[in-house]
């Protein structure tokens, strides 16, 4: 049954699934009907509130079975990554809470344990579960504890290097350990039929291996004949097992392997996770599923089987219901296809998010010029520096929340060397509904720390264009250009433009200079206005490049009485730090007050909401800058002015 055959269900079985209990109690027929039922439910669900779809369309048997085999939360199940984690919500009681899926006060869109018992990590990095799996495993043994650690990975996390450490170490430590690879790229069709059950049972079976080991001690003393003739039937094992199941590298690090099987299958998946469960010792259960399962419109979407909308769409089309408009994302992938169209030298790096990213229209004109390395950050940036190397200029493009896990290669293996490798970073800044894992803060912070290292945060489609051109004509250094998520404001023309430095308001008081760094310009200028009204004057500027600081603004602000930064990104390290480090350098004193985001866990929700409760809002901002500016007319040491207006929730920087 399915919601494209029009299932009439009405969530009547889904209605009593409370726990994991009850889905253990069902029949065979009664789990195929809740199956159908839960995926009514999530497109339902997602349409409403966006969200990751296709991913847990097709991990609905495979979770069902791993709750009927397994006991959470005694046994503790990690999804690499979370995403898929929504039929396990949905198992473990959390059923109301998909009315607000990531909203303001409901569920987040990855496990949390904030949520529930049954939710052990926030795994929205990729290709780490199993190095988590590796460790748990580990600690159970030592404690003496019969629990049983379950990983349910995806076929596209494998491309990703820890992946590789931590089987290394799985297989070493011998621990009792299942892994489930959910592998919907369709790179096997499912081994089905009563031997290749068979074949997988009798490879779980101690005793099996006792039978080798016995065969190959008895052998191995026989003059002449006894190694040969070991070697050859091993040999055969092999063959045999290479002709029904082609995986065997997984056995040849020491992990024994079951499948592939028919990830749909709910029996075949139980079948094959009990033995699992019974060996005692690392197993790889290999699934094949079809992502977006049982629903026509994500089965049809060829770019990413409606991997997960972003907004509410329509349940009969897939369709988004928001009218288009035009996104960061989409500035940059025509203007990175126009640069390539003149530079036969620029290149496309991308970690397994060629459309999310824009990479995906260069690869369409241009596809012998770009690369997706998979899940492999890493990889991503020193791979660019050896294509710079080779005389190329590589853009590599993934979300600012991820090349944190590339901070390392930046900083040795591309600036130390003064390659020219473009970063572009998406999702930089507060993106909202995908939570704290997602956000794009720290870049600013973490790569200003760089030597040689350029940063532009562009606040509007022309400067983006302007910005990225600018970076790619560097060739002595690496260069990241950052944006938010979402669609573009419209454009926003400087007055005038000292160095690199746009001036974007002007007064003749020269009371505040306010620093507005990327998507915050147009924030700025509207405080600005807000204090005219005060009698006070404000300076915009939009730095365009944060990083490093340029000479023109430290002579902006020394013609000022008061500087303030704005920034979207973390004020620990950020730009309000090297503003005022550029101010004590050229003996500038002069009071500076940074705004930007704590170094702090922050819950999902809207950005406008996140950022209302940062307080980096117009009128808050507005209203912290009267305070400060009149202080000073109070006070010949503005360094103990109080911060007025404030409620500690940023917390606020006096600086000399």
């Amino acid at each position: 049954m399915s919601l494209d055959e029009g299932s009439a269900t009405e969530g009547r079985l889904l209605a009593t699934v409370r726990g994991p209990q009850d889905v253990k109690r069902m029949s065979a027929e009664e789990l195929d009907q809740l199956a159908a039922e839960i995926r009514d439910f999530l497109v339902a669900k997602v349409s409403r509130t966006g969200g990751h779809l296709g991913p847990n369309l097709g991990v609905v048997e495979l979770t069902l079975a791993m709750h009927r085999v397994f006991d959470s939360p005694k046994d503790r199940f990690l999804f690499d990554t979370g995403h898929q984690a929504y039929v396990h919500k949905i198992v473990t009681g959390r059923q109301e809470g998909f009315d607000q899926l990531r909203q303001r006060g409901g569920l987040s869109g990855y496990p949390s344990q904030a949520e529930s018992e049954h939710d052990l990590i926030e795994n929205s990095h990729a290709s780490t579960a199993l190095s988590y799996a590796d460790g748990l495993a580990k600690a159970f043994a030592l404690r003496g504890e019969a629990r049983n650690v379950v990983a349910l990975v995806g076929d596209g996390a494998l491309t990703g290097g820890m992946c590789w450490e931590a089987l290394n170490n799985i297989a070493g430590a011998r621990n009792p350990l299942v892994i489930v690879v959910n592998d919907n790229g369709r790179s096997y069709a499912p081994t089905i039929g009563g031997f290749a059950d068979h074949l997988s049972t009798l490879r779980l079976n101690p005793g099996y291996e006792k039978v080798l080991d016995l065969v190959k001690e008895s052998l191995g003393s026989t003059p002449l004949v006894g190694k040969p003739m070991y070697e050859v039937l091993h040999a055969v094992k092999k063959g045999i097992k290479d002709a029904v199941a082609p995986q065997t590298m997984f056995e040849d690090l020491g992990l024994k392997y079951v499948g592939p099987i028919d990830g749909h299958d709910i029996a075949a998946v139980e079948s094959a996770l009990r033995r699992a469960k019974g060996y005692g010792g690392p197993v790889i259960v290999h699934a094949v599923t079809r992502k977006g399962y049982g629903y026509r419109p994500a089965e049809e979407d060829e770019a990413d089987c409606l991997h997960g909308p972003g907004s509410a769409f329509d349940v009969e089309t897939g369709k988004l219901l928001a009218a288009p408009s035009v996104k960061w994302t989409h500035v940059f992938a025509d203007e990175l296809v126009a640069i390539a169209d003149e530079r036969p030298d620029v290149v496309g790096i991308t970690a397994a998010m060629a459309e999310p990213t824009g990479i995906a229209s260069l690869a369409r004109k241009y596809p012998e010029r770009v690369y997706d390395v998979g899940i492999a950050e890493q990889h991503a940036a020193t791979s660019a520096a050896g294509l710079a190397l080779g005389g190329l200029h590589p853009v590599v493009a993934v979300y600012a929340t991820f090349l944190n896990r590339a901070f390392d290669q930046v900083l040795l293996d591309v600036a130390m060397h003064k390659l020219p490798v473009t970063f572009v970073l998406d999702r930089a800044g507060i993106t909202g509904p995908d939570g704290p894992s997602h956000y794009g803060i720290w870049d600013m912070a973490v790569f200003g720390a760089v030597p040689g290292l350029r940063i532009a945060a562009p606040r509007d489609a022309a400067t983006l264009r302007e910005e990225l051109r600018e970076a790619v004509a560097v060739d002595d250094g690496p260069t990241i250009v950052r944006f938010p998520t979402g669609s573009v404001a419209a454009d926003l023309p400087a007055l005038r433009r000292v160095g690199p430095v746009d001036v974007l308001a002007e007064s003749p008081r020269k009371d505040v200079l306010l620093v507005a760094v990327g998507a915050f310009a147009q924030l700025g200028v509207e405080v600005a206005s807000r204090v005219a009204e005060q009698g006070y004057g404000v300076t915009v500027v939009d730095p365009r490049w944060v990083r490093p600081v340029a000479d023109e603004l430290v002579t902006l602000a020394a013609e000022h009485r008061l500087v303030v930064t704005v920034e979207d990104g973390v004020r620990t390290g950020g730009v309000g730090d090297a503003v005022a480090k550029a101010l004590r350098d050229a003996d500038v004193q002069m009071p500076l007050r940074d705004l930007g985001v704590p170094a702090q866990w922050h819950p999902h929700g809207t950005r406008a909401q996140i950022l209302a409760d940062l307080r980096l809002t117009a009128q808050d901002v507005a209203r912290d800058i009267t305070g400060w500016v009149s202080g000073l007319d109070e006070s010949m040491d503005p360094v103990t002015v109080p911060a007025s207006g404030g409620n500690g929730a940023r917390g606020r920087n006096a600086r000399r």
